[in-house]
């Protein structure tokens, strides 16, 4: 999946020792759509990723993640990881459409020939 927007948050490197004593890093970050109706998004790059892709503040980006879901105890925890960012700056695409909107919609059709709409008015008789 992909998603382009402007980096409003950066949150400090995270590195330690897994169980099988492996080192890990990961790098957090939250994102700021640029559609109509902005929305937010936290992600992260991790492992040699978080080296490879470093951003700061600002930068408007298109980022490729995958969305993954873990169960932990008997509840379920969703994470964005970012696998790719690239620079989106002035050439970046406009926004896709989110839907509903006046352009989503194929053109009313066009009423049949000889409709007069003020003489069906006048014999309806319906209350509505």
């Amino acid at each position: 999946m992909e998603v382009i927007g402007k980096i409003i948050q950066v949150f400090p490197e995270m590195s330690g020792t897994s169980k099988a004593g492996n080192a890990w890093k990961k790098r957090e970050y939250v994102l700021e759509t640029q559609e109509t109706y902005p929305k937010k998004i936290h992600f992260d790059f991790f492992g040699e990723r978080a080296d490879q892709f470093p951003l700061k503040g600002g930068d408007v980006i298109k980022l490729s993640f995958d969305i993954e879901s873990r169960e932990y105890n008997g509840r379920w925890y969703t994470s964005i990881r970012g696998w790719k960012a690239e620079q989106a700056g002035a050439a970046a695409p406009a926004p896709q459409s989110t839907g509903f909107g006046a352009d989503d919609f194929p053109p009313a059709p066009e009423p049949p020939i000889g409709y007069n709409p003020s003489a069906a008015s006048a014999t309806d008789d319906l209350p509505f």
